[in-house]
């Protein structure tokens, strides 16, 4: 090499050499490799945590001894500023020649020889460089595809324990126990330890697998939805029994209403067929005075859920009582619209002039007497008055011809 390109090339050298350094200095600063260095692994994560120390040691190596070479160019021009042959040949041999030694444990086990002489293997600082870009590409890769897939099972597993925690406070303010919420802490501790320790166990499809950690999360928040109500119902208690009281005073007048009308049907009509009575007030009562604040080896949890129920089952009986009373009362509902449609059709023969017809009158008289007797045999009158109202209407057709 001349004076000029060997210049040129320590120019080059110097940026390479500053390039590379930086991009193992910035690897080793990344997220990824950071987590590695610090944990104690297992599994497929560990294997892969013993590759990337690996490699990230030999590239080390290989720099070290790429940039002493470089050093050692850039010593001999220093001391040499109008360098003789003999400093020109050195430094062709030092920028361009094999100069960078390989200890005799980097030379790769397949360019060894029985009878080898044990020495290292010799490398162009070019071939050095090629030699540590395909093992820098390999460790960053490695760390990059483990930094995606722990950083995201990271991340979800501090949301999922973010929910724990939000369901262990409301637990302890509350009292008591909740076996759901136990089963849930011992899964997410389980799958905690996996994320911890081997992250790789988790992936799937070049990415995490959140799938326990989201089922996780889901039964979390349906713990922390019932402790709520649970919390909910303590805060107003008081005014949640008083609505229930309210609640079975309304279910026992319509009990009583339902027996009062079954009463009267019984009296004035012929064989009803009533549905059976409401009579749950008396129980639900019972239930109503057994609800108190929790006691021992209870919590407000506990006492949520049977809220809950004994307002679910007053609300269900109140129903069922009005709509027993409901279809009783349409027995004598009924009889009142057969008796309105008779006075009707009375008006409607009159009109046409039908008031003395004796045929009409005596269909009119058994009707009104089915329907003013009691107990009224609703079949019976609904048939005569069907008997009357066509009696009404033949005549009718009959004055228009």
């Amino acid at each position: 090499m001349s004076r000029d390109e060997v210049d040129r090339t320590l120019a080059r050298l110097r940026d390479e050499r500053d390039r590379i350094s930086t991009a193992l200095l910035e690897l080793e600063a990344h997220h990824g490799y950071q987590l590695l260095e610090g944990a104690a692994l297992d599994g497929e994560t560990r294997r892969v945590q013993a590759d990337v120390r690996t490699g990230m040691a030999s590239l080390w190596r290989l720099f070290d001894l790429y940039g002493s070479v470089v050093s050692a160019a850039e010593d001999l021009r220093a001391r040499n500023p109008r360098p003789g042959q003999a400093q020109l040949t050195e430094l062709t041999r030092l920028l361009a020649g094999p100069s960078v030694e390989l200890p005799v444990t980097e030379v790769p086990l397949g360019r060894r020889t029985l009878l080898s002489v044990p020495s290292g293997e010799r490398l162009t600082l070019r071939a050095a460089v090629e030699r540590m870009t395909p093992l820098y590409e390999e460790v960053a890769q490695a760390v990059a595809s483990l930094d995606a897939v722990w950083s995201a099972l990271l991340s979800r597993l501090a949301e999922v324990e973010a929910e724990r925690r939000a369901a262990d406070e409301l637990l302890e303010s509350l009292g008591g126990t909740e076996p759901e919420l136990d089963r849930l802490r011992a899964d997410l501790d389980a799958v905690a330890a996996v994320v911890r320790a081997d992250p790789l166990a988790l992936a799937a499809g070049g990415g995490a697998d959140t799938g326990r950690l989201d089922a996780i999360h889901a039964g979390l928040a349906e713990v922390r939805r019932g402790l709520e109500q649970a919390e909910r119902v303590r805060d107003g208690f008081t005014g949640r029994l008083r609505a229930i009281a309210a609640v079975l005073d309304r279910l026992r007048e319509e009990e009583a209403e339902a027996r009062r009308v079954r009463d009267e049907v019984l009296a004035k009509i012929a064989s009803p067929g009533l549905p059976d009575l409401p009579g749950a007030s008396a129980s639900l009562a019972d239930r109503l005075a057994a609800l108190g604040r929790p006691g021992h080896g209870t919590g407000w949890n506990d006492l949520a859920a049977r809220v809950e129920e004994l307002e679910r089952a007053a609300d269900d009986a109140l129903a069922q009582a009005r709509e027993t009373v409901g279809l009783v009362r349409g027995l004598l509902d009924r009889r009142a619209e057969l008796r309105g449609r008779l006075e009707a059709y009375r008006v409607k023969a009159a009109r046409l002039g039908h008031a003395e017809d004796a045929g009409l009158a005596r269909i009119h008289d058994r009707v009104r007497e089915l329907l003013w007797t009691s107990p009224c045999d609703l079949r019976r009158a609904t048939v005569a008055l069907s008997e009357y109202q066509r009696a009404v209407n033949a005549r009718s057709k009959g004055a228009k011809r």
